[in-house]
C-alpha cells in the first residue's frame, strides 16, 4: 500500500490537490489520510497513465537502418522501456501483417507477437497488439486466427494501402473514393509511374523493384476476393469482442461500410466526410499525436489540433513517435485548444473507451492504478517522473537536483 501526497491530481471532472492511495494494484481511496509508503508528489501532477492505441515506433528498434535487422527480443525489451519512460502504461503495437516481405511481412509480425508473449513476465508495461492487417494479405489469415485469441485481447485495424496506391496519378490520396466502390478508378499495375510510388515499399521489403512489382501484380489480382475475406475476419473478431478500426478513411461511405463490419473506431480519417459520419453515429475518432505536435498532417490531411478544438477527436495516438503523446498535451495546452482535463482524456480515458478497457484510464476508486507523475513547470515541456502499471512502479526518474 502507498499514497501519493501533495500532487495536483487529474480526476475525471476536476483538478485538485489531494491524496491518492493504492493497494493491490487498485486505487482504493482519494482524499483520505496517507497510508503505507508515502510518495512526496508536491509540485507535480498525478494523472492517469497514457494508453497508446496505435504505435509502430518499435519498427525503429527492429530495423534501425534500412535492411539492418536487430534481434526481436532486444527490440521488444528496448521498446518496452521507452514506453515506460514516456508514461505509456498500456500500448497497442501496430504490427503490420502485409503481403510484403521484410520488415512488415507476416512472418516477422508473427515472430514479434510471439516474442512479446514470451517476454511478458519481463516487460514493464502492458504490451498489447493492434493487428494492422493489410486486407490483400491473405497470407496473414492463419496468423490472424492465432492472434485473435491472444491472452491480452488485441485490436484489429483494416488497412488497404494497396488500393490507395492504385488510385489515378492525378488524384490526391485524400480525394479517393471508397476503395471497393464501383467509382474507384485504378491505374495499370504495369504503369511505370507506379514503380515510383512503390519505391519505398520495395526497399523496405528487401526486394529489387522488378521482383517487388511482379509480386504486387499477383496480389492485386486478389481484389475480387478481398471483401469476402474482410467479412470473414470481421465476424471472427466481432464474436470475440475485439475492437475494430478503419484506417485513413476519406469518405463517409467508407466509414459507413466499416461500421457495418463492426469497426466502430475511425483511425486517422483524412477528410471531414468520415469524421462527420463517425460523430453522427457514435464512433470513436483517433488522430495522430505527431500531427498535433507538428501543427498539421505531414501528408496534407486534417489537422489534429483543429479536430481537438472542434470536439471531433476522442483519442491521440503516438503513431510513429512515443514522446509525441506528451508533447501534444503541451502544444495543445499552450494553444488553448481545450482545458487540460479534456486534453488528458485524449491519451487516457478516450483510448480506454475506444479499446473497451473499462478498468483503467481514470483516477477513480476501484480503477486499476495505472498512473503517471508528471513534472510540468509553467512554460516548459512536461516530463514523466514516474509510471505505475497496476500499482507497480514501472519507471522512476529522479532528477539530479
Amino acid at each position: 500500500m502507498f499514497t501519493f501526497e501533495g500532487a495536483s491530481v487529474f480526476l475525471a471532472d476536476d483538478i485538485v490537490e489531494t491524496t491518492v492511495t493504492v493497494a493491490d494494484g487498485v486505487i482504493i481511496e482519494i482524499g483520505g489520510p496517507a497510508q503505507g509508503e508515502v510518495i512526496d508528489a508536491r509540485g507535480h501532477i498525478l494523472a492517469p497513465a497514457l494508453i497508446d492505441v496505435h504505435g509502430d515506433a518499435f519498427e525503429r528498434q527492429l530495423m534501425p537502418r534500412p535492411g539492418v535487422f536487430f534481434p526481436i527480443e532486444t527490440a521488444v525489451l528496448e521498446t518496452d522501456r521507452q514506453l515506460a519512460v514516456n508514461g505509456i502504461a498500456t500500448t497497442y503495437h501496430s504490427v503490420t501483417l502485409s503481403f510484403e516481405s521484410g520488415l512488415r511481412s507476416v512472418a516477422r509480425g508473427h515472430e514479434m507477437m510471439k516474442t512479446i508473449r514470451a517476454l511478458a513476465p519481463r516487460l514493464l508495461v502492458e504490451n498489447r497488439i493492434q493487428l494492422r492487417w493489410e486486407t490483400f494479405a491473405f497470407e496473414a489469415l492463419d496468423v490472424l486466427d492465432w492472434a485473435l485469441d491472444a491472452p491480452l485481447k488485441p485490436s484489429l485495424a483494416f488497412n488497404d494501402h494497396l488500393s490507395m496506391s492504385m488510385r489515378p496519378f492525378d488524384m490526391a490520396v485524400q480525394d479517393r473514393p471508397f476503395e471497393h466502390s464501383p467509382d474507384f478508378d485504378t491505374v495499370s499495375v504495369h504503369d511505370e509511374r507506379l514503380i515510383k510510388r512503390h519505391a519505398k515499399q520495395a526497399e523496405r521489403s528487401g526486394k529489387d523493384l522488378d521482383s517487388y512489382m511482379a509480386h504486387l501484380g499477383e496480389v492485386w489480382d486478389r481484389r475480387p476476393k478481398v471483401l469476402p475475406k474482410m467479412q470473414e475476419v470481421a465476424a471472427k473478431a466481432k464474436a470475440r469482442g475485439i475492437p475494430m478500426l478503419s484506417h485513413d478513411d476519406t469518405q463517409a461511405e467508407t466509414r459507413d461500410f466499416y461500421r457495418g463490419l463492426g469497426a466502430s473506431v475511425a483511425e486517422f480519417p483524412m477528410t471531414m466526410g468520415p469524421v462527420a459520419s463517425a460523430r453522427d453515429n457514435g464512433d470513436m475518432i483517433i488522430f495522430g499525436a505527431p500531427n498535433a505536435v507538428r501543427g498539421g498532417s505531414h501528408i496534407g490531411s486534417l489537422a489534429a489540433a483543429d479536430m481537438v478544438e472542434d470536439g471531433l477527436c476522442d483519442v491521440l495516438a503516438s503513431d510513429y513517435y512515443y514522446p509525441a503523446m506528451l508533447a501534444a498535451m503541451d502544444r495543445l495546452d499552450r494553444e488553448k485548444r481545450a482545458d487540460r482535463l479534456a486534453l488528458w482524456s485524449l491519451v487516457s480515458s478516450g483510448p480506454a473507451r475506444a479499446m473497451g478497457l473499462a478498468d483503467r484510464g481514470e483516477i477513480t476508486v476501484g480503477k486499476r492504478a495505472d498512473l503517471v507523475l508528471v513534472d510540468w513547470p509553467e512554460g516548459h515541456v512536461p516530463a514523466i517522473q514516474g509510471t505505475w502499471v497496476a500499482g507497480r512502479a514501472a519507471y522512476r526518474g529522479i532528477p539530479a537536483s
